[in-house]
């Protein structure tokens, strides 16, 4: 019974994408193709290794095992390479890192110092929600992920990257643009600009509404904190987002910035790893960038 790597990243990708087409598209092959690979290794396994579906695929027990094993040979593997960067001139590393949307405002200084200091070492960055991040990382899907410690970790191993202070974004001329502090209690009256429902930030707001007995008046849904803050400029509503961004675009776009008052406003951003020790050596040289907070 013969894998090659290839056949073991698809199954891994097709697996985590409960899609045949997903897991090729993340695979960068074919659907074709990446359907003959999975019809190919069920053929030399001699058992199915998918049930499939109208809503997609999931893995047979058999499918599962593949799926563990897969998990540890490409790890070893990811480590051999790393290992052997150190004394192969020219061999080149990639890193995996997954990365929660608040987090990828504070990446881009740490990534750009890593990537100067290490040239044969690329990053493959990707924004997903936290647990979606926490996810992919306990299954071996990436090498490292950045979420809140609002998302369940589950098993994996921390080390701290930032701390997360969220606050208030008004226009500049807003009543509320004047306080020292507020409450989320005391501004859910006010119309908000937010972000999809299926945010990770967008419902941990929510759940603290809620414990307030009171819902958020949204009058419109954005997909980026940039489009927030100029919405929040022209005067459409009022918004809460992380600080990093708040400041970013302050002055630009007349932004009030009010810190929040409630205990939660600051959150803890988490670099995640299945276990940092076994990680290949250059994944571990950019944790040595990111949990310096």
């Amino acid at each position: 019974m013969r894998f090659d790597m290839t056949d073991l990243r698809l199954f891994l990708h097709v697996v985590e994408a409960e899609s045949i087409t997903q897991g090729s598209e993340r695979a960068g092959m074919a659907l074709a193709s990446a359907s003959a690979r999975i019809r190919g290794m069920e053929e030399m396994s001699g058992v199915p290794l998918l049930e499939r579906g109208a809503r997609g695929v999931r893995p047979t027990q058999a499918g599962d095992a593949l799926a563990h094993h897969a998990r540890i040979v490409l790890g070893q593997m990811e480590q051999m390479r790393g290992d052997l960067q150190l004394y192969a001139k020219g061999l080149r590393g990639q890193i995996r890192l997954l990365s929660g949307r608040a987090a990828m405002a504070h990446l881009p200084d740490v990534l750009r110092r890593f990537l100067v200091d290490h040239p044969t070492i690329d990053v493959d960055l990707e924004e997903r929600q936290s647990p979606d991040v926490v996810t992919a990382v306990a299954g071996g899907l990436a090498d490292l992920g950045i979420a809140a410690d609002t998302t369940d970790i589950g098993s994996l191993e921390t080390r701290p990257f930032k701390t997360d202070r969220l606050v208030l974004i008004t226009a500049r001329g807003h009543s509320l643009a004047e306080k020292r502090s507020v409450a989320l209690r005391d501004i859910l009256e006010e119309p908000f600009v937010g972000l999809p429902a299926d945010s990770a930030l967008q419902g941990h707001l929510a759940a603290h509404a809620a414990r307030e007995g009171r819902q958020f008046k949204l009058r419109i849904r954005l997909d980026s904190f940039e489009d927030i803050c100029a919405m929040v400029g022209s005067g459409v509503g009022i918004a809460i987002v992380p600080d990093v961004y708040a400041t970013r675009h302050q002055e630009m776009l007349s932004l009030g910035v009010v810190p929040l008052s409630d205990a939660w406003a600051s959150r803890h951003l988490l670099v995640c790893s299945r276990n940092f020790a076994v990680l290949p050596v250059h994944a571990r040289r950019l944790v040595e960038y990111l949990a310096v907070e």
